[in-house]
């Protein structure tokens, strides 16, 4: 193990800092079934307690960076036995374990090897002392309890045995073909399983090297490959992102060291971002496919020379994997959409104390994971969606990872997500946000009418808003639920009032069509509640005010009074020559021939101050 500021730590320390930590809470009066809670740092410190814990007791590792209510809820819905933090740790979890009357147990760092640390004791409780068979840690006991990275108000609590997390850790490194001489570079949180199983367990398991960082740093990481030659590293999308970003402004060439790939995991590596990633350190990139429930893995693309298919997580490398009809318990053939199911060694028996959770999760033992997938011929691995996610628009059941791969392909788009807007009559309309590449620039409009050139109308999001991040949940992941309020601000818009006849009939109608009042020219008709059949109502009346005809298309391409009067007259210019020009604004402002010429001669706008500009021709 290495760390920065710290000389490596060899196999030999690493067993004996393991053997005195279990004596020390064995002594004290630790048994196998006490739940500890670990709240340390990332980095060196953080990966040997886990192990050293793990093996005495049971882990529960929690993010230092809760707030004090975060830890009340998890320290009492664990029933959690004693809290281990480092001695000088400024966290509301000593204020919050005291007030609950539950054991500080202190780690102080030694010496100058990466993970030494001593344990300081409270004076013992009143517990029997442990007995020899409780002393050996069992391959169906508890190593390991994990909370679920989703949004709900309560997540579920997923214990992992010694057998789940040993099994799951060989298969990744055979998966990855590693060896003694791989070194892997973890910048990823030791709270979650990506890091602990495919970085931690899985380069014991292949008796490797690890290099734990403190966290991720995207200016220092290129610095990082130079510093410590590691042979792979292991990120989720968002990450390789963000070093993309630092790479491309690199003003020569870059030197990838040692690196002989890069694995991607836990949410879906866009396939423009996958071949970027290869092109800019000419090495292969594994994207893999795993969960919490399963230890880790369940699927990755394999090592060259076998095939590594852009946009597939690649075919089953840990537990069993098959794709069961949502409807029933039938299992489908290749090229048959359903829901992926596992089982296998690495997969958790039940989520802990949720019988109602366990009852929904598992069928004929199979464990459903909630997403959406075929396989192809070859045996590779497709997710469509996942389940939970899937947007229903007024009935019409959309994927918003489809949207994101489609948005992503803007070349001025470096992140996308898209996700569900409450919405008055559809129940859920869809919102995107979009992070821009520098120096690239991009409005709304034209990201909008760039999503309809690539699909169906439904499927385009009713407001892209430009950002400059999107918010990630604990685990690294985009969590699209809950991205409605986080971005809520950005959807209201500064009201502007109509100029021009049409505008103000625009936003008239509008206003009798959604009753609401006033309508800015910026508003959004589908943001405000306007669906399809109201939208119907407005092209109505807009023909018998103006005698102006549209398409439903139309509105849903140009969704505000702004954008929608803009086409109008851009699409009206198209069909007449000059003298029936000065006829039409004449006719639609009530204006004289004289004045209109005297407007048109002045380079003003004769409807509003936009279209002149947008129409110039």
């Amino acid at each position: 193990m290495l760390a920065p500021g710290r000389t490596p730590l060899s196999y030999t320390q690493l067993l004996n800092q393991v053997e005195t930590t279990v004596e020390r809470l064995q002594q004290w009066g630790t048994q196998r079934q006490d739940r500890i809670v670990i709240v340390l740092p990332n980095g060196p410190l953080m990966a040997v307690a886990l192990l050293a814990v793990s093996c005495a007791a049971v882990s529960v590792p929690l993010n230092p960076d809760y707030t004090a209510s975060e830890f009340e809820f998890h320290l009492a819905d664990l029933a959690a036995t004693a809290v281990i933090l480092l001695t000088d740790l400024d966290s509301p979890i000593r204020a919050v374990a005291q007030a609950r009357g539950l054991p500080l147990l202190e780690i102080a760092p030694t010496g100058e090897q990466a993970g030494l640390f001593d344990l300081l004791l409270p004076p013992a409780p009143h517990k029997d002392a442990p007995t020899p068979r409780e002393q050996v840690a069992q391959s169906h006991d508890v190593a390991l309890l994990l909370y679920t990275s989703g949004t709900t108000a309560h997540p579920k609590l997923i214990p992992l045995s010694q057998g789940n997390l040993c099994t799951s850790a060989q298969q990744i490194a055979a998966s990855l073909g590693l060896t003694p001489a791989d070194r892997c570079l973890n910048v990823m949180s030791f709270v979650h399983i990506h890091s602990l199983a495919s970085a931690l367990l899985a380069t014991i398991a292949a008796g490797g090297s690890i290099v734990c960082m403190a966290g991720f740093d995207a200016a220092a990481f290129l610095a990082w490959l130079e510093i410590f030659q590691p042979t792979w590293y292991t990120a989720v999308p968002a990450i390789h992102q963000a070093i993309l970003i630092h790479a491309r402004q690199q003003p020569t060439p870059l030197d990838r060291g040692a690196l002989r790939f890069i694995r991607s995991s836990s949410t879906t590596l866009p396939p423009t971002m996958m071949a970027e990633l290869e092109q800019c350190f000419q090495v292969p990139v594994i994207e893999g496919y795993g969960m919490t429930e399963a230890a880790g893995q369940l699927c990755s693309n394999p090592l060259p020379p076998a095939p590594r298919k852009a946009g597939s997580v690649g075919r089953p490398a840990g537990p069993t994997v098959a794709i069961m009809a949502e409807d029933s318990t039938t299992l489908l053939a290749p090229g048959e959409y359903g829901e992926i199911v596992i089982r296998g060694a690495s997969t958790m028996n039940g989520y802990a104390n949720n019988p109602t959770a366990n009852q929904q999760a598992f069928t004929q033992g199979w464990f459903r994971t909630g997403d959406q997938g075929y396989f192809d011929a070859d045996g590779y691995l497709f997710i469509s969606n996942r389940l939970k996610e899937l947007i229903n628009r007024g009935g019409a059941k959309i994927a918003p990872s489809e949207v994101d791969h489609v948005l992503l392909t803007h070349p001025a788009v470096a992140q996308a997500v898209t996700f569900a807007i409450p919405h008055p009559t559809l129940g859920e309309d869809m919102g995107a946000a979009v992070v821009l590449k520098t120096p690239h620039a991009a409005t709304e409009r034209e990201l909008r009418e760039f999503a309809f050139s690539q699909l169906a109308g439904y499927k385009v999001p009713t407001q892209i808003v430009i950002v400059a991040e999107i918010p990630l949940g604990a685990s690294g992941k985009v969590q699209r639920i809950g991205l409605a309020d986080k971005f809520a601000d950005k959807f209201v818009r500064e009201f502007v009032a109509p100029t021009g006849l049409l505008e103000t009939t625009l936003a008239q109608i509008w206003a009798e069509v959604l009753d609401k009042t006033p309508i800015g020219i910026f508003d959004n008709f589908f943001t405000l509640g306007g669906d399809s059949l109201l939208g119907m109502q407005v092209i109505a009346r807009l023909t018998t005010r103006l005698g102006i005809e549209i398409l439903p298309s139309q509105l849903f391409a140009a969704p505000s009074v702004a954008e929608l009067a803009e086409l109008i007259v851009q699409e009206q210019v198209q069909k007449i020559d000059a003298t029936d020009l000065l006829d039409l604004l004449t006719e639609i402002e009530m204006l004289s021939p004289a004045k209109v010429k005297h407007q048109l001669d002045q380079s003003t706008a004769l409807l509003a101050p936009r279209h002149f500009a947008a129409a110039p021709e």
